[in-house]
């Protein structure tokens, strides 16, 4: 399961003046035996920079190595997620693979840095839900995180009998007595909720359930909880088929996942066309990536875009020669967008890579910002 600890593990590899290969590389589920084509077939470019006059001798000799490790690491391990990523410096002794649960598109980067994007996208894509299934006598709790559900266990209230159980004058008591029951069962849910949120074991909660009884339990539920509702689905409470669960819980997150996204940009582009906060366009969120001025970064999602960096002020922008700043050569990267979602990692911000049909595809980033940009240098 990918974690932020892997992440910042891999942001940590440093070449030291040798290149760091990175390559993602789906698998077909329905033809496994292809993917060491596949990653033969990306790596094809980077057994030509071995060959390559131009290149330093130990960074040539550092990739031979990197092309040797991965096929190595093909051949001999049991890979069963939808993407696996490497990163790779074999002349410092690095390398690490990680397992993504979904696809993401092939494709390698030879950098000075690891290029971690794809797996940022992917971290933020997943929210840790917590799937309730419910109705008066019983719910069921289970961990929706990335590409596994885990059960955490079941509630059932041994007293609570079926309202239709009495007849004749005993029928009014009987129901009364059930709705009783009923309550006090849903207010032991809500509860074992608030135990494990206060435990932090998730962020968001969807409730299945029959139509007519999940509201019963949102009315138990305290304020806290009920805001981490992002949605109900309908499921018949004794459904046995994990998968049909599942399924529906995740349309659920699905659908909650790209209306976030929709709102986090329809905020940011209304805050900066009020004057405000923020940041809209590459040139102006490199600079806010610069000077530690962004709090959370918006990233159209699979978009790269090559630029220059300074790894002595962290000077980053589109094209240039000299910094601005310091007056030191540019590094030129093959995706500069990667360079500031790392910058912005580093500087505690959060970033938020969008799948969603909205106006940042125009724009390709935005930022909410802690301060107001200083000006640009001049050259």
């Amino acid at each position: 399961m990918l974690e932020v600890e892997t992440i910042d593990r891999i942001l940590r590899m440093d070449g030291d003046g040798l290149p760091v290969l990175s390559l993602y590389a789906r698998i077909d589920p329905d033809d496994r035996r292809a993917f060491p084509s596949r990653v033969d077939e990306l790596l094809h470019e980077v057994r030509l920079l071995t060959k390559d006059p131009d290149l330093d001798r130990n960074a040539r000799l550092s990739l031979r190595g990197d092309v040797g490790r991965i096929v190595e690491a093909v051949t001999e391990e049991h890979l069963h997620p939808r993407t696996v990523a490497f990163f790779s410096c074999s002349g410092r002794g690095l390398f690490e693979n990680v397992e993504l649960p979904r696809a993401v598109r092939d494709r390698h980067v030879v950098d000075a840095t690891p290029w971690v994007r794809p797996l940022v996208a992917v971290l933020d894509e997943y929210h840790r839900c917590r799937v309730l299934v419910v109705d008066r006598r019983r719910a069921r709790f289970w961990d929706l995180y990335q590409d596994e559900m885990v059960e955490r266990g079941k509630l059932r209230d041994p007293d609570l009998r079926k309202s239709d159980y009495a007849y004749g004058m005993r029928e009014y008591a009987t129901r009364n007595k059930d709705e009783l029951l009923a309550k006090r069962h849903y207010r032991a849910v809500a509860q074992r909720l608030a135990e494990d949120a206060g435990r932090r074991e998730f962020d968001i909660i969807a409730v299945g359930g029959q139509e007519h009884e999940i509201p019963e339990l949102l009315d138990q539920l305290p304020r806290n909880l009920r805001d981490r509702v992002v949605g109900t689905f309908q499921v018949h409470p004794r459904e046995e088929d994990l998968g049909t669960i599942r399924g529906r819980a995740e349309e659920v997150v699905d659908r909650y996942e790209r209306e976030e996204e929709e709102r986090q940009v329809a905020e940011t582009l209304e805050r900066h066309a009020a004057g405000g906060l923020a940041a809209v366009g590459l040139a102006d969120c490199l600079w806010g990536g610069a000077t530690s001025a962004v709090g959370l970064l918006l990233v159209q999602d699979e978009v790269l875009r090559p630029g220059v960096v300074c790894d002595v002020d962290g000077w980053m922008a589109a094209a240039g020669d000299q910094c601005p700043v310091c007056g030191n050569p540019l590094r030129t990267t093959p995706d500069v967008i990667d360079e500031l979602v790392q910058s912005v990692i580093d500087e505690g911000g959060s970033v938020e890579h969008v799948v969603a049909e909205t106006p940042l595809r125009e724009h390709l980033t935005a930022a909410t910002l802690r301060f107001p940009l200083p000006p640009l240098p001049t050259d």
